[in-house]
């Protein structure tokens, strides 16, 4: 399948939810989403040893990893370490506006030295096989016209990298926090659409704001994919229809608990393996989204964390959803 058929439909990277268990979550919910880890630092990777970051099931698959940094060294080590672990996509983060990732020379900031974005994705995918592709904004600061996304895409295009997911805002890098500048800077749909116009050779995924299969439809008319972020986390069930809507597969009935007790059955075998009840139960909470009992689905997950056991709550847990 091509890199723009298979992203039609992608989960953003998001920090302190997309990990493993989210996506295996997801993985659940949909077949054919493309899922992507959070972002993970290449200082990370190469100095602080922490490959638990790197870990994700096979079920995940396709399944891409977000690199975060800018010495074209250690990125391109990281998207060797990151092949080698079966990653099916690299993908350059120059998108995330927090301070403390300005202050290491990475993330939207990035969009002001273009040539050098441009060094760095092409020599990564001329030391990888799989997919390279770059995650960004709009512009940064007061660079809001369309002329300086198309003159960074442009020179990136350049280099060979052809994968681009836009973020359709600004990024504001002094004085809006990263959660604000997921709301405040406006929305520009129509700058990501003129984009794939003048490019269209490029896959152009379309990220910001998206919170429906039909407003994921009508985009879809306008660019090669669409990336939904905090709608499909708060919503894991937005995506339940994505398969047969989205890609022609056959319609396949999927009910709450049915995906529940699945996910249950994963989280009581990877705390065998030690990792933490309280991160992979706080992902279900979104799965009551719209039930009657949603609050008291969610208190019931809290008493679980708390208590630090499933089996004898599992069957509350499981009443307490809708169907």
């Amino acid at each position: 399948m091509s890199f723009a058929k298979e992203h039609k439909v992608c989960i953003a990277p998001m920090m302190q939810y997309t990990d493993m268990h989210d996506r295996y979550l997801l993985r659940l919910i949909s077949k054919k989403v493309y899922l992507y880890t959070e972002m993970v630092t290449t200082g990370a990777i190469l100095f602080g040893k922490c490959f638990h970051q790197l870990e994700y099931n096979p079920q995940e698959h396709p399944v891409a990893v977000q690199l975060g940094g800018s010495d074209i060294k250690d990125l391109v080590e990281c998207a060797k370490i990151s092949e080698d672990y079966g990653y099916d996509e690299i993908n350059l983060n120059v998108g995330c506006p927090s301070d403390r990732v300005q202050k290491g020379r990475f993330g939207a900031c990035l969009m002001l030295e273009p040539n050098h974005v441009a060094d760095c994705l092409s020599s990564m995918q001329d030391n990888v096989s799989i997919p390279v592709s770059i995650k960004c904004r709009l512009g940064v600061d007061d660079h809001v016209d369309y002329e300086f996304l198309y003159n960074f895409v442009n020179i990136i295009q350049e280099s060979g990298i052809n994968n681009f997911v836009i973020h359709a805002r600004n990024g504001i890098l002094k004085g809006l926090s990263p959660r604000q500048n997921r709301h405040i800077p406006p929305l520009k749909y129509d700058y990501v659409y003129n984009l794939k116009k003048d490019f269209p050779n490029l896959n152009i995924i379309i990220n910001g704001g998206i919170k429906s299969i039909d407003e994921t439809k009508q985009h879809l008319e306008h660019v090669d994919g669409v990336m939904i972020g905090r709608a499909a986390y708060e919503n894991p069930f937005l995506i339940k229809d994505i398969d047969s809507e989205i890609y022609g597969l056959e319609y396949i009935k999927k009910s709450k608990k049915i995906i529940l007790n699945q996910y249950l059955d994963y989280v009581e075998e990877k705390i065998t393996e030690g990792h933490e009840i309280s991160r992979m139960m706080k992902h279900l909470f979104g799965l009551s989204r719209g039930d009657k009992f949603a609050k008291t689905f969610r208190l019931k997950i809290l008493e679980i964390i708390r208590l630090g056991e499933i089996k004898s709550q599992r069957k509350d847990l499981e009443d307490l959803l809708f169907y």
